[in-house]
């Protein structure tokens, strides 16, 4: 059974995209490699012919990943949802109750982390601690080197 992972549409649209370029393009090429190195003759002493067959080994495995992502994809709608917690798509402003440095993060999907875009993921730690937590709160989110506190400033979609 696969995990249920939500997706604004764009995301899910690069998902697809993704997938779609992998089974028509990168499938091919593949192929056409394994093809020409297994003309060059005996397989048994052949690297490239070893070497394609791997890339197309890794090739398979991403697509499979993808499929199984796109199985359990969901598109949020956020008109639907409540802005008084953070969920799925939120965009929040936290402050660092340590050094007072404000940051705005948007939590979204694994597939669609991006730290250098503000987005992270709903199951990274920190992602996790703010799941759930209303402005005025505290989030106390363990990190490897201890235990971080953050008060939750902003919550908008």
């Amino acid at each position: 059974m696969s995990k249920v992972s939500y997706y604004t549409p764009e995301g899910l649209k690069k998902l697809r995209d993704e997938l779609q370029q992998l089974k028509d393009v990168e499938r091919v090429k593949a192929s056409k490699a394994i093809a020409e190195a297994r003309d060059k003759g005996d397989l048994s002493e052949n690297a490239e012919y070893d070497a394609a067959k791997e890339a197309q080994g890794m090739l398979e495995m991403r697509i499979s990943k993808l499929e199984e992502a796109l199985a359990g994809a969901r598109v949020i709608d956020e008109s639907q949802m409540d802005t008084s917690k953070i969920l799925v798509l939120s965009k929040v402003k936290i402050k660092n109750q340590t050094n007072g440095m404000e940051m705005t993060y948007t939590l979204v999907a694994d597939g669609e982390a991006n730290l250098a875009a503000g987005k992270i993921s709903v199951n990274s730690p920190i992602g996790k601690g703010l799941l759930g937590k209303s402005v005025g709160d505290v989030a106390e989110i363990q990190v490897p080197n201890g235990v971080m506190k953050f008060d939750i400033i902003e919550i908008s979609r």
